[in-house]
């Protein structure tokens, strides 16, 4: 089982290789970057649970890095690991003003940096600061964006969820269902990149409900988009027979068989509004992506 995605940010090619077999060889997914630059470019497209990252590096520094992403609401929450040769107290004290999770110097044991990294995602998800299926943030980092909306002008607020996705799990299983929540937080991802601003936020608040808070002016084409392109690629997570037909058949308890649509996405808009708390939001979310699941 994938036990989440760690970025390398690490120019010593031996080193990044020899994190990234080590790392792989215990069920994580690894992904290496040489140049800080890069590693910001990969962390908004393949959001990582964690970062492990060098201070020397051939471009921007290893502070920068941290500096961009605690600075972007996408990435602000990601645990941040600093691996490098420094070991002046200045230094370690400037990475963590930064915001940096840890830090460990090198040269340094392999089973001490494995604990480091598992502790932080173990601290993370246990603060309620992502979601374990999907990696985006979760419930407190939501909140505390809906709360900052009160005070904030020109947003709009996509809510967003999966029709039909129970019955999908019911007859696929729940490791399928996991697949397809990766696949539409990826999804937001993408959207938010290509369409979107860098202030934009995209939450998982639970289950098969996330939120992606936007501009005023990019909500509706970031809609359409989320609409659109979840419709062309969702049979991937069906059989051929199912994909052609456009419906599972499943079974009730019965026996007697019923048709089942294909998983649609509905996305509920709630405009900017003068709301006094966040109860009011969330529960006009809510009413929206209902009203979008059955127009």
């Amino acid at each position: 089982m994938n036990k989440g995605r760690i970025l390398v940010v690490e120019d010593d090619k031996d080193v990044s290789k020899m994190l990234r077999i080590y790392f792989d060889s215990l069920g994580y997914e690894v992904l290496v970057s040489y140049r800080g630059k890069d590693a910001l470019e990969m962390c908004r497209r393949q959001l990582p649970s964690i970062v492990v990252l060098d201070i020397m590096l051939p471009d921007i520094d290893g502070y920068e890095v941290c500096r961009r992403l605690r600075n972007n609401l996408r990435t602000s929450h990601i645990p941040i690991l600093f691996l490098t040769q420094k070991d002046e107290r200045s230094d370690k004290i400037a990475g963590l003003e930064l915001g940096a999770d840890d830090y460990i110097t090198k040269p340094f044991d392999i089973e001490e940096l494995k604990w480091r990294v598992q502790n932080a995602l173990k601290r993370a998800q246990y603060e309620n600061l992502t979601n374990p299926t999907t990696g985006l943030p979760s419930s407190k980092l939501v909140e505390e964006q809906l709360k900052q909306l009160m005070r904030r002008n020109g947003w709009t607020i996509l809510y967003v969820g999966l029709n039909d996705f129970e019955l999908f799990k019911e007859v696929h299983g729940f490791v399928a269902g996991d697949d397809v929540l990766r696949f539409v937080a990826m999804l937001l991802t993408e959207s938010v990149e290509e369409l979107g601003t860098v202030n934009d936020f995209i939450g998982h608040v639970g289950g098969d409900d996330f939120i992606l808070i936007t501009t005023t002016e990019k909500a509706e084409v970031i809609r359409q988009r989320l609409i659109e392109q979840f419709e062309a690629d969702v049979g991937a997570f069906y059989s051929f027979r199912d994909k052609e037909r456009g419906f599972m058949s499943v079974k009730d308890a019965d026996g007697n068989e019923r048709q089942v649509s294909l998983m649609s996405l509905a996305v509920g808009v709630v405009p900017e509004s003068p709301f006094t708390d966040i109860r009011e939001i969330t529960e006009a979310a809510a009413a929206a992506r209902r009203d979008s699941a059955h127009p």
